[in-house]
């Protein structure tokens, strides 16, 4: 006959100091406390075998039990449908990120370039960065958004922190000024970036809207930008995206934007911009800076967060910056020590290696010169789509006036197109947006236009 194998127990002498605390931790375990025993029963009897039991927690109910099913993000949302979608003609024109012709992600060659730079360093190394970031990187995003020769920047005036792409800088700014900001109103237009509300509401703003976009031109409500700022609070802050205005591709002209300076000047306005865009607008980085430069030439103090996902393609990096304008170098130290008091309980201290890569592209002139090739040929491909997609609307005769698209500028077009139009592309051509139309030029391709203005084309037509 086989030899028995025997469990642990019976092959070993047993410890009755062992069996008290096994029986201890099976009174805590199981749902009912079996009968208290004597010290004599449980130093003789045999250790009690655990089995297969509901734990407490399972038993109890959560405390979290009555928080609600939080809705998806409007914007990412688009891409949690569209991944569910088993079509495989599906199309997503909702992400904010750019596409080669062939639909898929782009990692621009001198970004990895600059990434093997580092990577063969043998002198890097992974510690902390200080509160306020990468100081070489902080230097070099001064000096692109508001120019090499900024009378702010040799007067020292201008205070850099490195933050979580734009998102973060933001934040940061927000915040900083919700604590040392006279003015707590903040005020937005009134179509924006639907997580520019959040951001400033929860970092302890009161946040106000401005008209800005006119949905029968498609293009910009100047007039009632002008009225809703001139009857704005003395000293509002007032956000302003620097180029490529998200998501309606309209921004102002530049005697617009002198307009808007002069007013904001005269009523003691605060500007904050944000640049998601620089040079991948109009495929210049100086012509993309023009309204911020014009601000800062006035001597005018101001608020400008950064994100370099868009122009450098290093979305996942989450690499931004804040810099404050001051109006004096002294004042400027200052805000710095304020600034570092705001990040140091929120994230500490910044990551490393996004910062490292845009400091390596923008201190060397020879993959400066490359990144700007590279990063004039993405915005020429989306003003291509721009061309593509009008066209062939033009020769469906699909009803309406689509100018607006080739006159606005950047990753974004505002269609125009109701939220029920948009619900009929999804369902019958496997289309996806967001629900106000919104559309990712840079997420179509040669291929992917002709279906785009046939499900446009039927959804005006249809739907009216």
């Amino acid at each position: 006959m086989a030899p028995s194998i025997l469990r642990a127990s019976e092959a070993q002498p047993q410890d009755p100091s062992a069996g008290r605390r096994l029986s201890t931790l099976v009174r805590h375990l199981l749902p009912s406390s079996p009968r208290r025993t004597s010290a004599a029963e449980a130093e003789t009897s045999a250790p009690t075998t655990l089995e297969s039991s509901p734990t407490m927690a399972s038993q109890v109910s959560s405390v979290f039990a009555g928080i609600a099913q939080a809705p998806e993000d409007p914007i990412l949302g688009v891409t949690v449908a569209y991944n569910k979608d088993p079509n495989p003609a599906k199309i997503n024109l909702g992400v904010g990120a750019y596409r080669t012709e062939e639909g898929k992600p782009l990692v621009l060659n001198v970004v990895r370039r600059a990434e093997q730079l580092l990577i063969n360093d043998p002198s890097r190394v992974k510690e902390y960065l200080p509160i306020v970031g990468l100081a070489e990187f902080n230097k070099l995003s001064a000096k692109l958004i508001f120019g090499a020769d900024s009378p702010a920047i040799k007067e020292n005036r201008v205070v850099t922190v490195q933050c979580l792409s734009g998102t973060g800088s933001l934040r940061v700014g927000g915040e900083f000024l919700a604590r040392h900001y006279h003015e707590r109103t903040i005020c937005i237009p009134a179509t924006t970036w639907g997580n520019h509300p959040k951001v400033f509401g929860l970092a302890g703003l009161t946040v106000r809207s401005y008209r800005y976009y006119d949905p029968a031109t498609r293009g910009l409500d100047f007039k009632g930008l002008v009225e809703d700022l001139s009857s704005a609070p003395v000293g509002s802050i007032v956000l302003l995206h620097a180029c490529a205005h998200n998501p309606t591709g309209v921004d102002p002209t530049i005697d617009q934007w002198e307009q808007i300076r002069q007013l904001m000047r005269s009523k003691s306005m605060l500007p904050f911009f944000d640049s998601a865009y620089q040079g991948f607008a109009s495929g210049s980085l100086d012509k993309d800076a023009e309204s911020v430069r014009m601000f800062v030439a006035d001597g005018g103090e101001l608020l400008m967060a950064q994100s370099y996902a868009k122009n450098m393609g290093l979305y996942g990096e989450r690499v931004g910056a804040l810099s404050v304008v001051c109006g004096s170098a002294d004042v400027a130290v200052r805000v710095e020590s304020q600034l570092k008091l705001v990040i140091r309980p929120m994230y500490s201290s910044p990551p490393l290696h996004g910062p490292s890569i845009v400091a390596t592209i923008l201190k060397d002139s020879e993959m400066y010169n490359e990144w700007t090739v590279e990063l004039k040929a993405m915005a020429d491909r989306i003003i291509s789509m721009r061309q593509q997609l009008f066209d062939a609307l033009k020769s469906r005769g699909t009803p309406g006036d689509w100018s607006h698209i080739l006159k606005q500028i950047g990753m974004f077009t505002f269609t125009g197109l109701s939220s029920e139009q948009v619900a009929f592309m999804r369902q019958e051509y496997h289309i996806y947006m967001t629900s106000d139309g919104r559309i990712s030029m840079a997420g179509l391709s040669t291929k992917t236009v002709p279906i785009l203005a046939d499900a446009i084309h039927a959804a005006v037509t249809q739907l009216k």
